[in-house]
């Protein structure tokens, strides 16, 4: 007989980022708790950025590692953030989810012709054993412009969200969105469609502890890097056909219980990583040393490969990206991430000289140096000094550019970092024309120019 209520039990993470050291606990914690409520509905969900190729396993197996980890732990839905969405090329977001054995869900998502990959739902009803149908609906950061150089094209999220939410909400009994949108879209989705019972947030690191009612819609977040695994009990009541009962909780990884081989564990990953890493890309003649307050040889050869490969005017960068020095002899793929792990790509902006002139005077700012750096793709910890190439100032310290003083009408391409282009560092870079070079990442281009320079002295 049919119970008059029944306990729907909900597991999520976010925002992993590919934090492996906490994964053996979060994994050994749901399958013990999975096995408490093998009478119960349940549900295991990732909302986005559990991939993050600044970790030498997520590099080495493309992504691919982590989703057997999900698989391992039995996730039953996923959602992907931008971690998965834009630093990967087409073809491997393509094949990333090839052997999932979990649905990956996107409301918003398509290729350039609009049709929806293979490996996407654009919504699931997940029926229970007892007939609870739960409507999953799912939507992933607009970052547009990178989408489409990569190939894909999102739709905007919220309205999208209640077309979807409208066309399933006649056929469920509960409805849940996984939102990689980040706390204020999330506030906004409450408002546009308030008969969400839940929204599983992600995108900007929010923590909910205890959860956070919205109106009707009850929102549930686990902050960032695996620290804490989210609990949702929904009670819900079969004579009157809805959610009569909504609770939130977060465990805090640091005081669950690890399993014996963890370690172990966490070592074998790095392995594999490693291993799949160790092929030579480049020979170097010399140690590439860095300087993160300072100009270094490793700056001058990163400058020049910038300059090389984007065939700008000139070149803007941080000396904080370089995180170790590269070796003298062959450079291994290793070798690069562990220089350069950031998920940053090159940009070109065009500039006026008069805007130019402003942004090489922002960047004497005296504080930035010794900026911690979070977000933006950066995994170093200080930002460094400001370094150019082709910029330098005459004697009077008026700057010049490619050796000829800076004309204010004229218009200027300069090569710098993506993560300088969101209007934090130089307001003017959010409106200028942009052109960002995707998929390459910044240690690509390294790679590209060690490679130039090795076959041009071949060639001489």
């Amino acid at each position: 007989m049919r119970k008059l209520r029944e306990t729907i039990h909900i597991y999520h993470t976010n925002d992993l980022h590919s934090h492996l050291e906490n994964w053996p606990s979060i994994h050994h914690f749901l399958s013990e708790r999975r096995k408490e409520h093998a009478s119960d509905a349940s549900l295991t969900l990732d909302i986005g950025d559990h991939v993050d190729r600044s970790n030498i396993y997520t590099e080495g197996t493309l992504g691919k590692g982590n989703v057997k980890l999900l698989n391992d732990a039995q996730y039953d839905y996923a959602t992907i953030g931008n971690n998965e969405g834009i630093t990967l090329s087409h073809e491997e977001l393509d094949s990333l989810y090839e052997q999932a054995k979990f649905e990956v869900i996107v409301s918003n998502f398509t290729d350039l012709e609009g049709n929806i990959p293979r490996w996407v739902k654009p919504y699931k009803i997940h029926q229970t054993a007892s007939g609870i149908r739960i409507g999953i609906i799912a939507a992933t950061a607009d970052y547009s412009v990178y989408y489409e150089k990569l190939g894909w094209r999102l739709q905007d999220p919220l309205p999208r969200l209640q077309a979807v939410a409208d066309q399933i909400s006649p056929h469920v009994d509960v409805l849940i969105c996984m939102s990689h949108l980040g706390k204020s879209k999330d506030e906004e989705l409450c408002e546009l469609i308030p008969s969400l019972d839940l929204i599983l947030g992600a995108h900007t690191h929010h923590l909910f502890e205890d959860g956070k009612m919205f109106g009707n819609t009850l929102q549930a977040a686990t902050g960032k890097f695996g620290m804490y695994v989210g609990y949702v009990n929904l009670e819900y009541d079969h004579s009157l056909k809805r959610v009569v009962s909504k609770k939130a909780v977060v465990f805090p990884t640091s005081e669950l219980p690890a399993p014996k081989n963890a370690g172990h564990t966490r070592k074998e990953w790095e392995k594999i990583g490693k291993e799949q890493l160790s092929y030579a890309v480049f020979t170097s003649n010399s140690i590439l040393e860095k300087e993160w307050f300072n100009h270094s040889g490793l700056a001058n050869f990163f400058g020049k490969a910038l300059l090389s490969y984007t065939n700008a005017d000139c070149a803007m960068f941080p000396a904080g990206i370089f995180l170790t020095d590269l070796p003298k002899g062959p450079v291994t793929a290793w070798n690069l991430h562990q220089c350069l792990p950031h998920p940053i790509n090159p940009c070109i902006v065009t500039l006026s000289g008069a805007e130019l002139l402003e942004v090489i005077e922002l960047a004497k700012n005296d504080k930035w140096p010794n900026l911690e750096v979070k977000g933006l793709g950066f995994r170093g910890k200080y930002l460094g000094a400001i370094l150019y190439e082709r910029i330098e100032e005459d004697v009077d310290g008026k700057p010049l550019i490619k050796g000829e003083p800076l004309m204010l009408n004229e218009t200027y391409r300069l090569a710098t970092l993506d993560m300088f282009t969101f209007g934090f560092f130089f307001p003017s870079f959010k409106t200028a024309k942009k052109q960002y070079i995707m998929p390459e990442t910044i240690r690509d281009v390294v790679k590209w120019y060690g490679i130039k320079e090795q076959q041009d002295k071949c060639r001489a």
